[in-house]
């Protein structure tokens, strides 16, 4: 008679919270915290090296004035009322233009996405001129509207339609036939379904490509006033680089990159508060 060997006891695997787990708020805060920190003290410290370049003549501050001398400029030209004006301008055409990009871009992105033959018709035309630089469409907008304001919103509003078009026509083609049907089945009326279908399903991805576009559009209208402008941020930088105003240069693209930011940032946070059913941070990282 054979008696069976012992069996080995199972081995068991325990995996122990976290401090994720345990705390998520306080590991959250702490990320966060972090986070803030790292993107604030890289620039600094980019700024803090290019300041002591600057003083140990390591650069030629005729060249690179030290962050220093450009604060002191930008903040003398703000106090005196010399700055405002150009940054007044350059957000003026940056609005108007990213409004009339942005309406128009929703609203044939949604036309095309939702229609297969007005797509088959349109997009390979779109397709052409979305390739063609579009600074270099500013002397066709010279034609058409003559110096002023015109060609300036004209070429923010040419930039700004492409992101935004592309980004609809996307996000609704990629809504699934489900929901549509479902949508028919239960009698919705094209408003309903625009209403209740594709404007939640592609809202959150249209504010991802309208996003984009706001920074295009700084870009775009700041080379345009370089161009073809007698005020602007785009104008100003220019023109005190022709006159060797190094110190003024660097004012103005400081204020770009500031307004840059700045819009970028308000239609991210306008994003957040049209899409609360959406993942937070579009765009970046989730922490």
């Amino acid at each position: 008679m054979t008696t069976a060997a012992p069996q080995k006891p199972e081995s068991v695997l325990v995996r122990r919270p976290g401090p994720a787990e345990l705390h998520p708020t306080r590991t959250h805060r702490r990320r966060r915290a972090l986070e803030l920190t790292l993107a604030a003290a890289v620039p600094l410290l980019l700024v803090l090296l290019w300041q002591l370049a600057a003083t140990q003549a390591w650069i030629d501050d005729r060249v690179y004035p030290a962050p220093s001398t450009i604060l002191a400029d930008g903040w003398d030209r703000a106090a005196a009322g010399e700055l405002w004006p150009d940054v007044r301008a350059t957000t003026q055409r940056v609005l108007a233009g990213y409004a009339i990009g942005t309406a128009t871009g929703y609203a044939l992105g949604l036309l095309m996405g939702s229609l297969s033959l007005v797509r088959a018709a349109l997009e390979p035309l779109l397709d052409a001129l979305y390739v063609v630089p579009k600074l270099a469409l500013l002397p066709i907008f010279l034609n058409m509207f003559g110096l002023g304001e015109g060609p300036q919103i004209a070429l923010v509003a040419a930039t700004v339609f492409f992101f935004v078009w592309i980004q609809t026509m996307s996000a609704v083609i990629s809504i699934p036939s489900g929901h549509r049907d479902a949508g028919q089945v239960f009698g919705a009326t094209p408003w309903q379904t625009f209403r209740h279908i594709l404007l939640p399903a592609s809202l959150p991805s249209v504010l991802v490509g309208a996003r984009i576009a706001a920074g295009v559009a700084v870009l775009v209208i700041v080379a345009s006033e370089q161009i073809a402008a007698t005020d602007g941020l785009g104008h100003l930088i220019f023109d005190s680089r022709a006159l060797f105003q190094n110190d003024v240069m660097f004012v103005g693209i400081v204020c770009v990159a500031a307004l840059g930011v700045l819009f970028s940032e308000l239609v991210r946070a306008l994003g957040r508060l049209l899409t609360p059913w959406a993942p937070k941070d579009r765009g970046r990282g989730q922490s």
